[in-house]
């Protein structure tokens, strides 16, 4: 139910954090939400949106802070700690994207994540890319960018996947640094913890290895999905040490 509403309480739990740092957001209006009276309400798909940019701007320690609490709940609903092998299989690996635009490569985007038969509505998921990149750009420093709905409705996925993919070409994707885009992961989630929880240890193997370079660098798609799961597997290694 995304559009439902909920309270502090239901926040801070929702979001992994304490409700203390829900009442300091508040205060600081850095967080959407309507005050009637003593109480303060949330929209479920405005605290997804809101969570979801969050995370693509946090800095190296906030970033781990915040991976490491949404790893035990997802824990219980994946198997373990890796996240790339349960949502990215080789199939969904795609090393040469043709388009040329923002606009483009979400409609290819689009078009691939329908041809894996896990879409129930190709063109509701094309329409919230698009409103979601409206909204606010998921493009990142570096040359990576993580589209993603703008909201998450179960019913729009029969299972949870991750497509990787690679631009033939440079593409302005509203990156924070003003550099182009040529690495996109676009994230494809039923359940909101795992969406928030692998867009954090996306977010996280781009700080801690060379993610990017590694992805441009391999010659195939078997090359670029080997890459990526040894990029995971040293950005755990490295969140531990």
């Amino acid at each position: 139910m995304p559009f439902r509403e909920m309270s502090l309480d239901e926040v801070a739990e929702y979001l992994h954090l304490r409700p203390e740092d829900i009442q300091t957001l508040v205060k600081r209006n850095e967080i959407p939400c309507e005050k009637r009276g003593g109480r303060v309400v949330f929209r479920r798909h405005e605290v997804d949106a809101w969570a979801s940019q969050r995370i693509l701007g946090l800095g190296s320690k906030p970033l781990k802070e915040y991976h490491d609490r949404t790893t035990a709940a997802t824990r219980k609903l994946l198997p373990g700690e890796a996240l790339m092998s349960c949502l990215v299989k080789p199939e969904y690996v795609f090393p040469s994207l043709k388009g040329k635009t923002r606009a483009s490569i979400l409609r290819e985007l689009a078009s691939l994540a329908d041809k894996t038969e896990l879409v129930s509505d190709a063109h509701e998921l094309l329409q919230s890319l698009e409103e979601r990149e409206a909204l606010c750009p998921t493009g990142l420093p570096g040359g990576l960018a993580v589209p993603h709905p703008r909201h998450h409705l179960p019913y729009l996925f029969q299972e949870s996947f991750l497509l990787v993919a690679r631009s033939a070409q440079d593409i302005p994707f509203g990156a924070p640094d003003g550099e182009p885009t040529r690495i996109f992961f676009l994230l494809a989630c039923q359940d909101e913890r795992l969406h928030l929880h692998t867009l954090a240890r996306i977010c996280l193997m781009a700080q801690k290895t060379q993610l990017v370079a590694r992805l441009l660098d391999a010659p195939d798609a078997e090359s670029m999905y080997q890459q990526l799961m040894e990029c995971e597997a040293e950005a755990l290694q490295s969140k531990n040490d």
